[in-house]
């Protein structure tokens, strides 16, 4: 199954948060009426069961390299190695689901951490790879937002031979004459199309994924790509170059990664947080990151 705008669906919620202006954080929510815990998902969910029973569940995206994905009937990716680090550190074995983008990160919360989808599948303990914002997570009651482990960026991914000059990497006011790749219906796609005025739109060629956008610009197809620094660096060859040059009027052009836990499961979402805290520490997850090729930002969490 092709994945076409997963990134819509994580950030739709936040690009809407950054442009408000409350004076305090949360000032202006009107508290949710308390959800009913009737899914027929809800039992086993809580620490000690999972102990238990020995395994504990954890939805990641589909078709979402490198962060999580199938490849000759192996799930893999950063995302899988960090839900297998904190099963271990909680001693018990790690299952996967890997769900498709639904077109709101409140939509995916909803189906995989607390309520279920209608058809087919159920929650998980864990939800990877959820964008953590402070405005939103104190508008969904129904989920911990915890164990941030990465900050994500928007970057613009180059051919060498089209920017040899050390001081020409591309901005996106070269795109009205330079053709950039990205993936069909993603953040970058809409940025690109929507400014200034709709000026760069020509030049934007679109794929269905960052691995075949990154594919056309290694055939030269474009001069640059752009999107998520990860999904980038993934597929970087040796004649391409990243950076993550300013985004005029880009609402959301960095973000943190963390986890979601079910509110109702606070022991688990502590014992999550712990482990991720812990492999930060000792340089697991950075290890992990270096092994697929990718940048480690870790977030400031004080």
């Amino acid at each position: 199954m092709v994945r076409t705008s997963l990134s819509l669906g994580l950030f739709a919620s936040l690009s809407f948060l950054a442009g408000t202006h409350a004076s305090a954080r949360c000032e202006d929510y009107v508290p949710q009426a308390k959800p009913q815990n009737a899914s027929r998902d809800i039992v086993g969910q809580d620490l000690d069961t999972i102990r238990e029973r020995g395994f504990m569940t954890f939805a990641a995206y589909e078709d979402f390299a490198p962060w999580s994905y199938e490849q000759n009937g192996q799930i893999k990716g950063v995302d899988i190695e960090i839900g297998r680090l904190i099963a271990a550190d909680l001693g018990v074995e790690a299952r996967f689901n890997l769900v498709s983008a639904g077109e709101t990160l409140d939509a995916d919360l909803r189906n995989w951490l607390w309520k279920g989808p209608i058809v087919g599948g159920s929650v998980a303990n864990v939800m990877l790879h959820v964008p953590y914002d402070s405005e939103f997570a104190c508008r969904i009651e129904q989920v911990v937002f915890t164990g941030q482990y990465h900050v994500e960026e928007i970057a613009i991914a180059y051919r060498k031979d089209a920017y040899p000059e050390p001081d020409e990497k591309p901005i996106p006011a070269y795109f009205r004459f330079d053709k950039v790749a990205v993936e069909n219906d993603s953040i970058a796609d809409f940025y690109l199309s929507s400014f200034p005025g709709g000026q760069l739109a020509a030049n934007v060629y679109r794929y269905a994924n960052y691995e075949q956008a990154m594919g056309g610009l290694d055939r030269a197809e474009t001069k640059a790509a752009m999107g998520p620094r990860a999904q980038l660096e993934f597929s970087l060859t040796e004649a391409m170059d990243i950076h993550t040059p300013p985004l005029p009027g880009f609402g959301v052009g960095k973000w943190t990664v963390g986890v979601g836990v079910h509110f109702a499961y606070r022991p688990l979402a502590y014992a999550v947080d712990d482990a991720i805290y812990s492999a930060m520490q000792d340089g697991r997850i950075a290890r992990i990151f270096a092994d697929h090729g990718l940048t480690f930002t870790p977030p400031d969490l004080r």
